[in-house]
């Protein structure tokens, strides 16, 4: 038995893996005088369970990218490093009782092992952990500038406070009214908070999406989270007690249907409302059961309407001459807006809050349908937002489209005073100080009530060693109880405090594909040298949950070192591709409550890593879920096998010519889909023309090799093996990657189905575009078929390339 009869996929996937490192064949600028290419994966967050199989299928579709790119002649960067700062960090460490830097330094080193073995080209020379001092310092640096132009600065407004994790959240922060990372519902809690005025920036995030090649579906869910909208700002006062209040209108075509107001429960002004009245007591009592019911997770805001009229009015709104009834209810958010709103008839939830608190309702805008327009009026359902619904009121623009007057009644009601024009957005500032332990120290010093930043030749400003970090609920970091790190003194010699409130996990995770272009930088967070050479990223890869608040984040801190001149590029990630989910092969998400996960480790042990990467990569479109399958996962490994063997053919001298046509089809096929990340055609596509190789009359070692090259990005061990083994120079991963022989497809033979009397009765083979003369001349020499062709011939169909059919009056 030859030794290329069997593959064992363990000691050649070490081996290879050894030869990479010691070679440094991944190290970027080896060739700085080529095209750069900058393939980026989401870097992970170090948990302590380590990866599953569906973690890696971003990675394994970039790293078949970054290596199909090195191979085209490219400078390629494909880093990889750590996101360890954070929540998630710290409550991992809690309640496995060790200390954060233990846990994450411990996680890492699993991470990295469990990335390593399935083979990825990754420059780990470059690789980055977030808390690292040496890296954190300029995330200080970073905050620093933002503090210096105003875009940083300290509020004491009620902020999102989970009780569990016990630190403040932003809006990005919380689903469903809860926390993302505990699922505990969010209160609002006044709190002393660094706030960073991304809203500065909103318009531009929303404008330069345009430019960017990302998914509809993520620049949608970021232009929806940005939620700009342009309205008008209505002028009110309350009877009796003369307070000025603003009312945000997105839609001020009806303001005349208008008929009564909403305020949220937890806002400021509701006792002040209430005060003296006789229900103020009913209406305060209502005011917390509300809040109760949202913090013990009892209430959906969606479609739990609840209510209670205030006893106040606005007074005689606007040009409408009435007063509005002021209600709270329960699904008006006091962040968004004034927390205040005018209701109408032509809001849905609105109208569904009127009908069950029997509030009269007044539709001003109809469907032109007769029919329709009676129900309309009849209040039997919301009519709103039909661009073609016609107004009745304002008289003045009665008969005029819902759609086409805006503009007109915006101008009347900024000329005639009732309101100003006014941009909203559904962005709120970001909230960026949490009171826990493990994050990036704020370097800002407080003597009396100024704010001093720290000078930036003392940064880092370290995280200290503690033995206590769990939160402690006051509203305090844990860094607030360690005087000796506290207390220090401002450049002028003035006794001072430390900042004791820490960044969150998104503020390192905000900027870190920078250093990679530039890790061992001491004097800047990267050279212009390098930021000129690598920016922007080409590809970035990772999930759709950083949809929002990651690519938002990273988007803005970008804009604003394009601004400061930090770097050359409006926008940081050039192209943006999603992975879908892997799931377990129950169909539900992999977790431990439902004993569904697969550790890669397993699998690589068993099938090797080769095969696990070509598995993941062939499950399915990678954009799409897909379920796990253990025992498909054969299909991939009988390929790496079948192509191990092929390295004992006799080979031939010249190319045969069926190769060279399947060559000249499948490499343009296979590189056309490497690039769109259609991984699973592309692999279709190998084991095609593997299956043609091996069915071919004779073989040359020149097509094998390049059928070596063509799988390599997917299957990296197994090809530089053989490629080494048939004598190939250096690494297969720096050769060059094979260009389609120069055949004319058009002379390419195909095989045409012969049928008789609508029966099959054989195949010929026939040059591509052959005429239906030409088929009958080669059908009538065919021995098998010839003799089912005696006879009259009434009529012959052709269907070019593909079948000719015979209908013959067979002999009597």
């Amino acid at each position: 038995m030859s030794e290329s009869e069997r593959y064992d996929h363990t000691s050649i996937e070490a081996k290879q893996r050894t030869r990479w490192e010691t070679e440094g064949t991944y190290r970027t600028g080896k060739h700085p005088e080529r095209p750069k290419f900058y393939a980026l994966d989401m870097f992970p967050y170090p948990s302590g369970q380590g990866l599953h199989v569906g973690h890696p299928k971003g990675f394994i579709g970039s790293d078949v990218l970054s290596r199909f790119k090195r191979m085209n002649g490219f400078d390629v960067l494909h880093p990889m490093g750590f996101d360890a700062f954070g929540l998630p960090a710290e409550n991992y460490a809690i309640k496995n009782k060790v200390h954060p830097r233990q846990a994450v330094d411990a996680n890492i080193a699993y991470y990295k092992s469990q990335l390593s073995i399935i083979g990825f080209d990754y420059d780990w020379t470059r690789q980055i952990d977030t808390t690292d001092p040496k890296y954190y310092k300029w995330t200080q640096w970073i905050f620093l500038k933002l503090y210096e132009k105003g875009l940083a600065f300290q509020s004491y407004e009620p902020i999102n406070w989970c009780p569990s994790c016990q630190t403040g959240l932003a809006n990005e922060d919380i689903e469903d009214g809860k926390c993302e990372r505990c699922e505990t519902p969010v209160e609002k809690k006044p709190m002393r908070q660094w706030v960073l005025k991304i809203t500065d920036y909103a318009d531009r995030l929303l404008e330069d999406l345009d430019e960017l090649d990302w998914p509809e579906s993520i620049k949608e869910s970021q232009r929806n989270w940005i939620g700009r909208s342009e309205g008008v700002n209505f002028k009110c006062t309350i009877k009796d007690l003369g307070i000025q209040v603003s009312m945000y209108n997105s839609v001020p075509q009806t303001y005349h249907a208008e008929t009564f107001t909403v305020i949220a429960p937890d806002h400021p002004l509701v006792p002040t409302l209430v005060a003296g009245l006789p229900n103020e007591e009913e209406v305060l009592n209502f005011v917390e059961k509300i809040k109760e019911r949202k913090k013990q997770n009892k209430f959906n805001i969606s479609t739990d309407l609840e209510g209670i009229f205030t006893g106040r009015y606005i007074e005689s709104f606007a040009d409408t001459g009435h007063d509005l009834p002021i209600w709270i209810a329960s699904y008006v958010v006091s962040d968004y807006g004034t927390g205040i709103v005018n209701c109408s008839a032509h809001d849905e939830r609105d109208f569904a809050f009127a009908k069950k608190f029997n509030i009269p309702l007044k539709p001003v805008m109809f469907p032109s349908d007769i029919d329709e327009a009676q129900k309309v009026a009849d209040l039997e359902y919301a009519y709103c937002k039909d661009s073609n619904g016609v107004l009745k009121e304002p008289a003045r623009f009665a008969g005029r489209k819902w759609g086409e007057v805006r503009a007109d009644i915006i101008e009347h009601i900024v000329r005639t005073g009732l309101g100003d024009r006014r941009v909203n957005y559904k962005l709120r500032d970001w909230v960026f100080s949490r009171q826990r332990y493990w994050g990036e120290p704020i370097p800002l010093l407080h003597v009396g009530d100024e704010v001093i930043p720290v000078p930036e030749d003392q940064l880092p400003v370290e995280l200290p060693r503690v033995e206590s970090y769990a939160p402690t609920g006051t509203g305090e970091s844990p860094l607030a109880d360690i005087p000796e790190w506290v207390n220090t003194t401002a450049p002028d010699g003035r006794p001072a405090r430390r900042e004791t409130n820490t960044m969150p996990q998104w503020a390192g995770s905000s900027w870190y594909y920078l250093r990679y272009m530039d890790t061992q930088n001491d004097e800047a967070l990267v050279s212009k040298d390098a930021e000129k050479r690598f920016a922007p990223v080409d590809v970035y890869v990772g999930g759709t949950e950083h949809a929002t608040r990651h690519l938002i984040y990273a988007r803005f801190w970008h804009k604003f070192l394009f601004d400061i001149g930090v770097v050359s590029t409006k926008e940081p990630f050039k192209r943006l591709m999603n992975q879908g989910l892997i799931m377990g092969e129950d169909g539900r998400k992999m977790g431990k409550r439902y004993g569904n996960v697969v550790n890669p480790d397993d699998v690589v042990a068993q099938h090797g890593a080769d095969t696990f990467r070509m598995f993941e990569m062939f499950l399915g479109p990678f954009e799409q879920q897909a379920n796990w399958s253990t025992a498909s996962i054969m299909g991939p490994r009988r390929f790496i096998e079948r192509l191990w063997k092929l390295q004992d053919a006799t080979f031939a001298a010249q190319s045969h010519e069926d190769i060279r046509f399947a060559l000249a089809e499948s490499i343009p096929k296979i590189s056309a889909d490497i690039e769109a990340f259609a991984h699973n055609t592309a692999i279709s596509c190998l084991m095609i023309l593997l299956s043609t190789m091996e069915k071919a009359p004779e073989l040359s070692k020149d097509d094998y090799m390049t059928l070596l090259k063509l799988a390599a990005p997917y299957a990296p061990h197994v090809t530089d093996e053989i490629w080494g083994r048939l004598g190939g120079e250096g690494s297969i991963h720096e050769s060059t990657w094979p260009t389609p022989p120069a055949v004319d497809t058009n002379a390419r033979p195909v095989a045409i189905a012969v049928q008789v009397n609508g029966k099959s009765r054989g195949a010929i083979t026939a040059r591509k575009g052959a005429t239906q003369d030409e088929l009958v001349s080669i059908a009538e020499a065919d021995e098998t078929i010839a003799k089912w062709l005696a006879g009259e011939r009434i009529r012959i169909i052709h269907v070019q390339d593909r079948m000719i059919s015979f209908v013959i009056k067979p002999v009597a």
